[in-house]
């Protein structure tokens, strides 16, 4: 029996790290607990490989090891199950993977994908490579709002592909699109890769969705900028639509305006509201066919003035000499004894008042000078007293301040300058097929749209926490659905049973990471670790570089699930050692485990889009396609090292 090279390469992995497992036992002289860690790291790893369940060979091994580690006392041995598994149940985090993934299941059954791809490629029928650069535009989008790489890879199978070959596009480039589009869906927020990273590193996940939120649209328009590379240099791979697939049916009520596709929509529209008209086209046709042409201009006028007040306004907070209460213990507790009192000089105990000495001179005897009469001194000092605290507002002869005004910030301009430039290009060549493009758009695209920067914009910008902004966005699938006819019982059952199925693995899984690597920890593996990195002096981008190239390899035969609970636990406390931001890493680490879903033998979109595709694609094709996205995502990674603003800049800006 012949078998086949993805069997081989396997085999030859397993073989590689059992080898190296035997290797490290047989070349130390004793044999400690660490070397046991490592060992049991081996184990799972070939485990996983054959094919046993992740999170119950994470918890099998780690119990038994750890009974190995307690000198098989089985008490001890299940509490520390006991603990690890509650640690994980009491992650409040985690709660929002259920409600993101019952979003995106309902999202998908919302049936929007073929609105949004058709809209898409119309929209860029004139850009080279069309259906490629729409395919990964609604892969991105769809993935981002659903996060269910396994779906969009699926979905998009069925509707883009058959287009694509028709179109005579290359095989490879569109089986690479289809994959590498679909798996944005785990980079651009709101993602679960996100939340294990956050959870596992004690990273706020509020700021990995706002630094990821730019790596995630850099790596798609690399994408796309590379398909319209590769059509221009290569036609053949990515011939241009023809006529007939670029024409758009104008509705019976435009076309008896009378309205031909490439007339000038504004003001034809204009002309049938206060002219000549045909009378079968109602008056309120044309009004609604006018406010949709108003629209963008409309938005765009409307988040100009509203961002220009919030950027450029700077409000004064008036500044009280009185300390917050709870700022210093000692000396909230003298005020709330004797009044408002400047603090002790001298912290510590001090010597009590000496009362039981026995007589003293009266005050002012030492200076043999009278002393002032009861009251004059409080009287002096009475004006001063609202210095001391602070003038209360209004009690100035001067007005209550006003809130200062500041430049706008170069950011702004930039981003109200490309939107502005897309403004004017949208109404310099708004013909009457392209207002039927816009209006198709409005109904697949911008509903999408809405629903992600609504969930994304509460959660970056501090109104919502993820869980809040889950739940949220599942109450919008909800809309979504029925918005669009799709919501009944059955769907809302079988999205249930989905997402109760994918969440109940997620979170053993997290349970399974959590009982390893306790269990690692015990043994000392984390420690060994530690020292055999530390001994070999690398530098902080020495350390990067190994770090990131360990992840790509680990992508080759795991998923991104394994490497993030069972790799990265390990990978963490060595970054105080070299000065990486967590978060920073974190980024990194989203970037890099694109990589899982596209290399070979273990690349589930390969495999996704094979159930789906002709039957004359073949796997070596579909892994043809991904290698130059593969290149890309390696070419992200450098650029965000390079750049580390890309990520860092909106958490910085956001949360300083």
């Amino acid at each position: 029996m012949k078998m086949r090279k993805e069997l081989w390469f396997g085999f030859a992995i397993m073989a590689l790290v059992v080898a190296g497992a035997v290797g490290m036992l047989l070349g130390v002289e004793t044999i400690t607990r660490g070397h046991l860690g490592l060992l049991m790291l081996s184990l799972v790893v070939v485990a996983i490989m054959v094919g046993f369940p992740t999170a119950f060979t994470l918890m099998g091994m780690g119990m038994i090891f750890t009974w190995l580690a307690y000198d098989r006392d089985i008490t001890r041995t299940l509490d520390l199950m006991v603990q690890a598994a509650y640690k994980s149940m009491a992650n409040d985090v985690l709660i929002a993977i259920p409600l993101f993934v019952f979003m995106g299941y309902l999202v998908e059954r919302a049936n929007l994908i073929e609105k949004l791809f058709k809209s898409l490629h119309l929209a860029m029928a004139r850009v080279p490579g069309s259906l490629a650069v729409a395919t990964l535009i609604t892969c991105a989008i769809f993935a981002t709002a659903t996060g269910i790489v396994g779906a969009v890879v699926t979905l998009m199978g069925l509707l883009a592909l058959p287009a694509m070959l028709r179109a005579g596009y290359s095989t490879p480039m569109s089986a690479g699109a289809i994959t590498a589009g679909g798996c944005l869906g785990i980079l651009i927020p709101p993602s679960v890769l996100l939340i294990l990273y956050g959870a596992t590193a004690g990273v706020s996940v509020v700021q990995l969705y706002a630094g990821a939120f730019f790596p995630g649209i850099m790596l798609a328009g690399l994408y796309v900028m590379y398909v319209i590379l590769m059509a221009k240099l290569k036609p053949a791979w990515a011939p241009p639509l023809s006529a007939e697939e670029r024409q758009v049916v104008l509705p019976a009520m435009t076309a008896a305006l009378p309205a031909e596709t490439q007339q000038y929509a504004p003001v034809r529209l204009l002309d049938a509201l206060k002219g000549k008209r045909n009378a079968q086209v109602p008056t309120a046709y044309v009004l609604r066919q006018l406010a949709l042409v108003v629209m963008p201009g409309l938005l765009f006028v409307l988040l100009a003035t509203s961002s220009w007040r919030a950027v450029t306004t700077v409000s004064v907070e008036e500044a009280y000499s009185i300390q917050p209460i709870g700022f210093n213990d000692n000396s909230s507790r003298v005020a709330s004894e004797f009044g408002l009192q400047e603090p002790p000089v001298e912290g510590g105990l001090q010597e009590p008042p000496q009362e039981s000495t026995g007589l003293q001179e009266p005050p002012g005897a030492d200076s043999g000078a009278l002393a002032e009469p009861p009251g004059a001194e409080p009287a002096q000092s009475a004006p001063s007293a609202p210095s001391a605290v602070g003038e209360l507002p209004g009690s100035t002869a001067g007005a209550t301040p006003q809130a200062a005004t500041q430049p706008a910030p170069t950011w702004w301009w930039v981003m109200f300058g490309v939107l502005g430039a897309a403004t004017a290009l949208f109404y310099l060549f708004l013909s009457f097929a392209r207002l039927e493009i816009f209006k198709m758009l409005l109904g697949s695209f911008f509903p999408l749209l809405t629903l992600i920067m609504a969930v994304l914009g509460s959660i970056v910008f501090g109104l919502a926490t993820p869980t809040e902004a889950a739940a949220m966005g599942a109450f919008g699938g909800f809309v979504l659905a029925a918005a669009y006819k799709r919501l009944s019982m059955d769907v809302v059952r079988e999205s249930v049973y989905l997402t109760a199925k994918t969440s109940a693995m997620v979170c053993w899984l997290f349970v399974g990471s959590a009982i390893f690597s306790a269990a690692f920890a015990l043994l000392g593996g984390q420690e060994l670790i530690e020292k055999w990195v530390l001994s070999m002096n690398l530098s902080k981008i020495e350390f990067m570089v190994l770090s990131q190239v360990v992840i790509f390899l680990l992508g080759w035969p795991l998923e991104w699930t394994e490497i993030i609970v069972i790799f990265m636990p390990i990978f963490i406390p060595l970054l105080s050692h070299f000065g990486v931001d967590p978060l920073f890493f974190g980024l990194l680490v989203a970037l890099n485990l694109q990589t899982a879903f596209l290399s070979p033998p273990v690349a589930m979109s390969a495999f996704y889009l094979k159930g789906v595709a002709p039957p004359h694609v073949t796997l070596n094709q579909i892994f043809l396609g991904m290698l130059p996205f593969m290149g890309i995502q390696v070419l992200a990674i450098v650029l965000l090292y390079v750049w580390p603003q890309i990520g860092l800049w909106l958490p910085q800006l956001l949360y300083k």
